[in-house]
């Protein structure tokens, strides 16, 4: 009975610990549709990030295995954007301002690139990953191309969560504010 009372105070210390471990760490980016995303700002007014990829390039797997699993990133995003993960080659309908976008170039079965989405052609996305930002009213702001690390990711976040981009608008007054930002996510 003794050795039982033991196992049982152990099970219960372990899931304890684990419980409270797991509290402290993110569990992900809240990824959602464009659809829900728009939706949520109904009630909660934030930017939107969308994460444009597609299944074949290795840049974009990069970014979602190392930058949008760092901790920082996941924290950031999750507080201050409503994150959209969108395959530029899918197949699925997007409805967006009262307009369907669709891809009709895409063919099943077909390995490695295929048709180009419509609402990707609409963000003017050229290379993958694109993250390309909206404001609180889903007003493009404009994209930012390539894959980035956490530190590299930090100053683009911060400039379109802070809408920096209202004062800082020429290639100089850029050149500037990325001079005197601090990079805190080393």
């Amino acid at each position: 009975m003794k050795k039982f009372s033991s196992l049982v105070a152990l099970l219960i210390i372990t899931v304890g610990l684990f419980s409270f471990t797991k509290k402290e760490q993110p569990s992900g980016v809240n990824w959602m549709s464009i659809e829900e995303a728009i939706e949520a700002q109904q009630d909660n007014p934030k930017p939107i990030m969308i994460d444009v990829y597609t299944k074949w390039c290795g840049p974009c797997k990069m970014m979602s295995n190392n930058t949008f699993t760092d901790a920082r990133v996941v924290e950031y995003l999750n507080e201050h954007f409503y994150c959209v993960k969108f395959d530029a080659e899918s197949p699925d309908s997007v409805f967006f301002q009262n307009k369907y976008y669709k891809n009709p170039d895409y063919k099943p079965d077909t390995p490695g690139r295929n048709g180009v989405h419509q609402f990707a052609r609409m963000l003017n996305v050229s290379a993958y990953p694109t993250l390309y930002f909206m404001d609180e009213k889903a007003k493009g702001l404009g994209p930012v191309t390539g894959y980035r690390t956490p530190a590299q990711l930090e100053i683009f976040l911060h400039y379109f969560a802070k809408k920096t981009y209202l004062t800082v608008r020429t290639q100089e007054e850029w050149q500037e504010y990325e001079k005197s930002f601090v990079v805190t996510w080393n």
